[in-house]
């Protein structure tokens, strides 16, 4: 059986579940797919989600959450959102960018000033533009979820400038926008699985690489890297959506259910993200990290500029959201 017709077998079993319940209202049993283990801010966040649901339409939409990406690798489940072969989940707006183009704005460095004030934009107009990009290709936004803000660590020095990254081997995910922000930094760029990561900062293979405090924490990334600079270079939100596809089967009485249930989680997700980091700076610092924050972000701005003239001259239909977010 080949990939194409397990998906459609998938689709037709899904269908078979949706059915009209007496009082006429859509009654429905739906699959959310998520990549994290159950005890992760995001797993609490789409539980709590599901259980509003269920409870605010009296039993009409049920559901269950399939943790540790047992239902497939989540650019896998984009395109199984997209199809309504899987009804909702989790998603980071970095990976998105392959189906939905909007999304590629949030992979930008520096590009939301702070994590407050991406909460403000996503939750506004910023969040309505890249929404509107996602339900365009069969996704619904729900709720804009927190996975922090990528800092640079490494074992040779603190960062305050640009200057500072200037001759560092720096691991990077295999993506052109991240190598190109620390090319512009006259850093040295290096791809590489993360994975690999602890093993290359020991052996000095690079001297550091770039992540949120949770990751640099729980992958003990800090006992071969002891200076995390939180440069906060990186913030992409994450979206908790559902299927273009499920939610036209919806009432409108369900779609505000929904829509409300996603906002809440998204509210209760963020607590818990920061509750989450607050402990892992701890822990850190408890191990010998030494932490300094940026004062001034202007000039890791400023040094931004050719990645951003690359981006815009390649994706120039993107320069409104961009500049929405800059205050253009």
């Amino acid at each position: 059986m080949n990939a194409f017709t397990k998906i459609k077998l998938a689709a037709t079993a899904a269908a078979v579940s949706v059915t009209c319940a007496a009082t006429g209202a859509l009654a429905l049993d739906m699959r959310g797919w998520n990549i994290h283990v159950e005890d992760y801010p995001v797993s609490h966040g789409m539980e709590a989600f599901m259980a509003e649901v269920t409870e605010k339409t009296g039993g009409e939409i049920t559901g269950k959450i399939y943790h540790n990406g047992v239902l497939g690798s989540q650019p896998d489940a984009i395109e199984q959102i997209r199809l309504g072969v899987i009804d909702f989940g989790e998603f980071s707006l970095g990976p998105m960018g392959q189906s939905v183009p909007e999304t590629n704005v949030v992979s930008l460095p520096f590009i939301f000033p702070s994590i407050p004030e991406m909460y403000e934009m996503m939750d506004g107009e910023v969040g309505e533009a890249i929404g509107k990009g996602m339900i365009a290709k069969g996704i619904v936004p729900l709720g804009w979820y927190d996975a922090g803000a990528r800092s640079f660590y490494n074992s040779v020095r603190p960062i305050n400038t640009p200057a500072d990254v200037e001759g560092l081997k720096v691991r990077v995910m295999s993506n052109d926008l991240f190598v190109k922000m620390v090319e512009s930094m006259d850093g040295n760029a290096t791809p590489m699985a993360f994975a690999e990561v602890y093993q290359s900062i020991k052996t000095g293979v690079v001297d550091g690489a770039e992540n949120n405090p949770p990751s640099y924490e729980s992958t003990n990334h800090f006992e071969v890297a002891k200076y995390y600079s939180l440069t906060e270079h990186l913030i992409i939100p994450e979206c908790l959506c559902m299927s273009l596809k499920t939610w036209e089967k919806l009432t409108p009485e369900q779609q505000e259910i929904v829509k409300t249930a996603g906002r809440n989680s998204a509210e209760l997700q963020r607590k818990l993200w920061q509750e989450r980091e607050a402990a892992s700076l701890e822990k850190v610092q408890a191990g010998g990290t030494e932490i300094n924050t940026i004062a001034d972000k202007g000039p890791f701005q400023a040094a931004m500029a050719p990645v951003y003239e690359s981006f815009l001259a390649d994706n120039p239909d993107l320069k409104p959201i961009v500049d929405l977010i800059q205050g253009n």
